[in-house]
């Protein structure tokens, strides 16, 4: 995984954006061969949720780590 500089929440933002887009494609195959059964709408809309999950959390925790401008 490349490094990468973080400067201001936009930064960040982009970062979680990428690192979980990345999460679900290594992951995300395994969701869909677990939910091969179900309509596959539901599996990328199950997949998608997961990964604003994912941005949600991580901006959360950023936000509580850098103080306000």
């Amino acid at each position: 995984m490349e490094t990468a500089t973080i400067e201001n929440r936009a930064d960040f933002a982009q970062w979680a954006i990428e690192r979980s887009t990345a999460i679900i494609a290594e992951k995300g195959g395994d969701l869909a061969l677990a939910a091969r059964g179900d309509d596959d709408t539901k599996i990328a809309k199950s997949a998608n949720a997961l990964r604003q999950a994912i941005i949600d959390t991580l901006l959360e925790v950023f936000d509580a780590l850098v103080p306000e401008d």
